[in-house]
């Protein structure tokens, strides 16, 4: 009998021993086998042509992209090679100081070598497509298929269903506080296998370089590696459940957060418990005097504002604009009026594609006036002696009595811009087929109000 019982355990044991063989070997099926996936050359091959469609500045080594393709697959093979073999240290990234709008000081970016950043890219290329899937829809920034005209969009049904109060979260330089400790921990739930969590340790511990200085990088994520949004959106998405749990409506950019709810109390209750769960839980800091409470008109979502209802640009974008276009076109400049607006619609080409979300195209044509006007007091100002200009605009078809008038009256440069027998000379028309101006204000897009629609900015 004795012997029959350690038999019946020995086949137990067999049996116990096919059945974890059989888990395991399923579970190993089940999970895709990432760190290969990664160093696989067609990923870096496609991580490459990604990062080259992104251009960007040399890194420390100052090996630029075109210098990096004249033997590229060379390159990715030893890339590869290096990574299999544990031989890849990423190199420190070469900080840069961007000059925040309206002289608010700098936003620090980094700038990793072109290796490195087709490395990163190769990551972000494998892991995206298992963890993207996993974050809130109430997240709007560096998502595939996902925009800021979306994000703005959401916020715009949200006040329209009635909740007009607004929490506005600011994160104190997000990026360079991000804790490692907690972002690898986090990943652990999304990535099993740990030696693509090891190479992203050693990424995030890269170092800076700053100055011929190597800086340690004790915390934080680089902004400038293509990496950084989605490890970004992992911290944050911590955030995003949490509001979540609790019922709050809200929409999230990367870093830029708004709460909504119905009442100014309740604004002010979420905003003190928000904080402390940011501090305390995710180890991030806020910025106590940029976070505010208000009502949606008041508030700024992306350089927007939805006021009653409707999409505006902020007051502080429209301001913005008007002192880009100063910068743009200063006072002092010799350059030819053509060139000189080849440089403007390089800016306010790009800067229009993006806010045309807003409804109401007048702001665009306020802008359009503004860049025509500086322009105006810029010829003006050519003209040294007043008969000069008298000649000017009488070639220009003003009419003698106007243009004397208008010239010899007590006025100075700028308000002479802004008259009639000015903008008569220098029309719209002559701005546009002279000067080659670019007008966005024009297009009468599907949700635009009409031209002369106006509102009234808090």
């Amino acid at each position: 009998m004795g012997y029959s019982t350690r038999e019946g355990s020995k086949q137990q044991c067999k049996t116990k021993s096919k059945v974890s063989m059989k888990e395991q070997q399923l579970e190993f099926e089940l999970i895709p086998n990432t760190f290969e996936k990664i160093c696989d050359l067609s990923n870096l091959q496609k991580s490459f042509k990604l990062v080259k469609k992104n251009k960007g500045a040399p890194g420390i080594d100052g090996i630029s992209i075109r210098e990096y393709e004249t033997n590229l697959i060379e390159e990715l093979r030893q890339l590869r090679q290096e990574v299999l073999n544990w031989t890849y240290e990423p190199k420190p990234v070469r900080r840069v100081e961007i000059p925040k709008p309206g002289g608010k000081g700098v936003r620090l970016l980094g700038i990793p070598t072109v290796k490195d950043r087709v490395f990163h890219m190769a990551i972000k290329l494998v892991l995206e497509p298992d963890i993207d899937p996993t974050f809130s829809n109430n997240s709007y920034g560096f998502r595939p298929g996902r925009n800021q005209r979306q994000a703005v969009e959401a916020a715009q049904r949200i006040v329209q269903s009635g909740k007009e109060h607004t929490v506005d979260i600011d994160l104190s330089k997000f990026f360079d506080r991000i804790n490692h400790d907690r972002l690898i921990f986090k990943l652990k739930s999304h990535v099993k296998d740990t030696r693509v969590l090891r190479l992203i340790g050693m990424i995030l511990r890269s170092g800076v370089m700053s100055e011929g200085s190597l800086i340690p990088s004790r915390e934080g994520s680089v902004q400038g590696s293509p990496l950084s949004p989605l490890l970004s959106n992992v911290v944050l998405d911590e955030l995003d459940k949490e509001l979540e749990k609790r019922g709050l409506e809200f929409c999230r950019f990367a870093d830029d957060s708004i709460i909504f709810v119905k009442t100014a109390r309740a604004a002010e209750r979420v905003l003190k418990s928000i904080t402390k769960f940011i501090e305390e839980t995710l180890l991030l800091k806020v910025n106590h005097d940029k976070s505010k409470t208000g009502k949606s008109d008041s508030s700024k979502f992306l350089g927007m504002t939805i006021i009653k209802g409707t999409v505006s640009m902020a007051k502080e974008t429209i301001n913005r604009a008007m002192e880009k276009v100063k910068e743009l076109i200063p006072r002092g400049s010799h350059l030819p009026i053509e060139k000189a607006m080849a440089k403007v619609n390089t800016w306010y080409r790009g800067w229009a594609s993006y806010y045309k979300m807003t409804q109401y195209p007048a702001q665009l044509k306020k802008i359009e006036a503004h860049i025509r006007r500086r322009f105006r007091a810029r010829l003006t100002r050519q003209q040294k002696k007043r008969k000069h200009l008298v000649r000017k605009l009488k070639q220009r078809g003003v009419d003698a009595r106007q243009a004397s008038k208008t010239v010899y009256s007590r006025h100075k440069t700028w308000v002479l811009s802004h008259t009639r027998a000015l903008e008569k000379a220098f029309s719209v028309n002559w701005f546009i087929k002279r000067a080659g101006q670019e007008i966005f204000s024009d297009k009468e897009l599907a949700h635009w109000f009409g031209i002369n629609n106006w509102v009234k900015l808090a």
